[in-house]
């Protein structure tokens, strides 16, 4: 395999963008931990009623395991980057990786929007099918631009083995 040859990010780029990785993860744990006690429901309930007796807050923390898996493939992909040791053929990877994780989370929160559709046909849920349908357009716009730079890499570790 063979290693890119010219430097395509600076030294300084990789490093800025690896601190906005880590504050992406770390504002994104935060949030998970910070918003079950401030919501509605949950306003008056104990911890052991808010982490324990909600299905829903189950159901997002494990849903968020692809979003955190493709945060580090990207955080390690721009460290080899920042080392200059990436590969096309291991960043391809890395990249079918990010595809990989974008697409079951567009189905992982799919699923509840649907939920919410098909059960709560009374209850308001503007925001929530808001906020499911953002995130689903987002992830989908992560997977389409990994799929593109993957295959423009696969091609050229393709071409350098020829």
């Amino acid at each position: 395999m063979s290693e890119l040859k010219t430097p395509f990010m600076k030294r300084g780029t990789a490093i800025f963008l690896r601190v906005v990785i880590v504050l992406i993860g770390s504002g994104a744990v935060a949030f998970m931990l910070w918003e079950p006690h401030v919501e509605g429901r949950n306003a008056q309930a104990t911890l052991f009623d808010i982490y324990f007796k909600d299905p829903f807050l189950a159901y997002a923390y494990l849903a968020s395991t692809p979003f955190f898996v493709a945060l580090y493939q990207a955080f390690t992909l721009l460290g080899h980057i920042e080392k200059n040791k990436a590969s096309p053929l291991n960043s391809a990877r890395a990249l079918r990786t990010i595809k990989y994780c974008a697409l079951a989370l567009t189905g992982l929160i799919a699923a509840p929007v649907a939920y919410l559709f098909i059960a709560r046909p009374g209850d308001d849920i503007a925001g929530g099918v808001a906020m499911g349908l953002f995130l689903i357009i987002v992830s989908g716009v992560v997977a389409a631009a990994a799929a593109v730079i993957e295959r423009r890499l696969r091609a050229a570790g393709d071409r350098g083995r020829l």
